[in-house]
C-alpha cells in the first residue's frame, strides 16, 4: 500500500516549526548567560523539543542524554558506554523477546479463532452475544500473548467481520475490540509489566499475579458495558449453544488455554522464573501452532522469527536509551529533589496518586506505553516509596493508565490497529470507543484508591 505525503499549501503558517527550537533554545541560552536554570528544566526541554520535531521517542531520549552529558556535565564518556551495556544486562529483559515470539506464533497459529468459538459458545446467547464473545476472547488471548496490539489484531480481524455480518454496527464492534484488546497488558503475562519491573527492580512474578484480579474485574466491566449497550439498542443474540457444542469448542481451544497454566502456574509454583516462563511459552506456542493445530506451516516460521526479532530490537533500543535517561535523572538527583519538594508541599498519598494519573494520562497523548513506563517510572517511583505506596500496587496503576492511553488519540496504538481492521477513520473510532473508555477511567479510579484489588492475591499466595 503506497503512502502519499499530504500536500502543504504554499501559504500555510510556518511558525509551528519554531516551537521545538524555542523550547530547546531558551533554557540553554539562559544557562549559557549565567542565569540559574534547574538542570531538570533543561533536560525535559531538550526531550520535549526533540519529540515535537517528530523524532522517534528512543532517538529523542538518546540525543537528550548525549547532548546534556557532552555539553553540560563532566561525566566521563567511558561510564556512559559502560552504563549502556550494564543497564540492559538484566535477566528479566530476556522475557520480552520470548513473549513477543509466543504472541506471534499464537496470532498466526489459529489459537485466536478457537478461543473466539469457545467464548461465543459460552456467552453468545446473551444480549450483544458476539460483542461479549469478543471481550471474553480478548481476555483469554491476553492471558497468552502479553501484547495489546497483538490481541486487537488476532481477535478483531476474525470477530469484527462476523459482527458486521450479523447486523452489529461497525462502531459497536470496533469500540468493543479496541478497548478489550487493552487487556493484553494488564492480564499476565504482560510486556509492559516486565518493563516496569526492569525500571524499578520490582518482582515480575508478583506483578503478574497482581494483574489477575484487576484484569478479571476490568474484563467484567467492559463486558457489562457491552451487554448494557446491546440490550439498550436491541443488538443481535445467538442461539444458546448446547452442552455438546460448548464441550467441543472447549476441547478445540484447550491447547491454547493451557498456556495460561504453563506461564502463571509455573511462576507461582516456582518451577521456573518469569523469564524462563516466557521461553517455555514461546516453545509451547510454536509446538501448538505447528504440530497440534497445524495452522502454521514450517515455511512460515522464519517470517515469524524475523518479525519477532524486529519488534524485540525496537523495544530493546527504547529500553537502552531509557536506561541512560534514567541514569541521567538519578545522577542529577531529580527524582530525589522531586520527592523532597512534594513532601515539603504537603502532598499526601491521595494527592500524589491523582497527580500521577493526570501526568500519565497526558503522557499517553504523545507517547506509547513502553516509553512512558521507562521514562516516568524511575522518576515517580522514589516519591511513591517515600509516601509508603506499595510498589506492586503502583505498577498495576501505571499499567491501567497505559491501557487508557492505548485507546485514545493521537498515538493510541489500539486505535490505529483497530481502524485498519474496521476500515474506520481515527475520529470516528474515537467517538465509537467513548462508552468503554469511560468505563476504563472509572476502573482507573478504583485501582488507584483501592490497593487491595491489586495486592490481595499476591499477598495471599505469599509472593510479597
Amino acid at each position: 500500500m503506497s503512502v502519499v505525503a499530504p500536500t502543504v499549501p504554499a501559504d500555510a503558517p510556518r511558525w509551528p516549526a519554531l516551537i521545538p527550537i524555542l523550547i530547546i533554545g531558551i533554557p540553554v541560552m539562559l544557562k549559557v548567560a549565567g542565569i540559574a536554570i534547574p538542570n531538570a528544566a533543561i533536560i525535559f526541554a531538550l526531550l520535549l523539543g526533540l519529540m515535537l520535531t517528530g523524532m522517534p521517542i528512543s532517538i529523542s531520549l538518546g540525543l537528550t542524554v548525549l547532548t546534556y552529558l557532552f555539553a553540560m556535565t563532566t561525566v566521563p564518556i567511558e561510564s556512559v558506554a559502560l552504563k549502556l551495556f550494564t543497564g540492559i544486562e538484566k535477566f528479566e529483559i530476556m522475557a520480552i523477546p520470548f513473549f513477543i515470539l509466543a504472541g506471534n506464533f499464537l496470532t498466526h497459529g489459529g489459537v485466536a479463532r478457537r478461543m473466539i468459538n469457545f467464548a461465543s459458545a459460552m456467552v453468545g446467547h446473551w444480549f450483544g452475544g458476539l460483542g461479549l464473545a469478543g471481550v471474553v476472547a480478548c481476555a483469554l488471548f491476553a492471558a497468552v500473548s502479553g501484547s495489546s496490539p497483538a490481541t486487537v489484531v488476532a481477535i478483531g480481524s476474525i470477530i469484527l467481520p462476523a459482527m458486521v455480518r450479523q447486523g452489529f454496527p461497525n462502531r459497536f464492534g470496533a469500540g468493543v475490540i479496541t478497548t478489550s484488546g487493552a487487556l493484553g497488558i494488564l492480564i499476565p503475562p504482560s510486556i509492559v509489566m516486565v518493563m516496569y519491573a526492569v525500571a524499578t527492580t520490582t518482582s515480575v512474578g508478583a506483578l503478574f499475579i497482581a494483574g489477575i484480579v484487576p484484569g478479571i474485574v476490568l474484563a467484567f466491566l467492559l463486558g457489562f458495558t457491552t451487554w448494557w449497550r446491546a440490550r439498550k439498542f436491541d443488538y443481535p443474540r445467538q442461539p444458546k449453544a448446547t452442552g455438546a457444542e460448548r464441550w467441543r469448542s472447549f476441547r478445540e481451544s484447550v491447547w491454547g488455554l493451557l498456556l495460561i497454566i504453563v506461564v502463571i502456574g509455573g511462576i507461582y509454583t516456582g518451577i521456573f522464573t518469569p523469564t524462563e516462563a516466557a521461553a517455555m511459552s514461546a516453545v509451547y506456542a510454536f509446538f501448538v501452532a505447528v504440530y497440534v493445530y497445524k495452522d502454521m506451516p514450517l515455511s512460515k516460521v522464519p517470517k515469524v522469527l524475523l518479525d519477532s526479532a524486529n519488534m524485540s530490537a525496537m523495544l530493546l533500543y527504547i529500553i537502552t536509551n531509557a536506561v541512560m535517561f534514567s541514569y541521567l535523572m538519578t545522577s542529577e538527583n531529580i527524582p530525589q529533589a522531586m520527592a523532597v519538594w512534594m513532601l515539603d508541599k504537603g502532598f499526601g498519598m491521595i494527592a500524589f496518586l491523582l497527580v500521577v494519573n493526570v501526568v500519565l494520562l497526558l503522557a499517553g497523548n504523545v507517547m506509547e506505553p513502553s516509553s512512558i513506563v521507562l521514562i516516568f517510572a524511575p522518576i515517580l517511583f522514589p516519591v511513591a516509596m517515600k509516601l509508603g505506596i506499595d510498589p506492586v500496587h503502583f505498577g498495576i496503576m501505571m499499567v491501567v493508565n497505559m491501557e487508557v492511553g492505548m485507546c485514545h488519540p493521537p498515538v493510541g496504538l489500539n486505535l490505529y490497529v483497530a481502524s485498519g481492521i474496521a476500515k474506520m477513520g481515527i475520529t470516528e473510532l474515537t467517538i465509537a470507543v467513548w462508552p468503554w473508555l469511560m468505563t476504563m477511567l472509572a476502573f482507573l479510579v478504583l485501582v488507584t484508591y483501592w490497593p487491595a484489588l491489586s495486592i490481595w492475591l499476591p499477598k495471599t499466595l505469599g509472593m510479597m
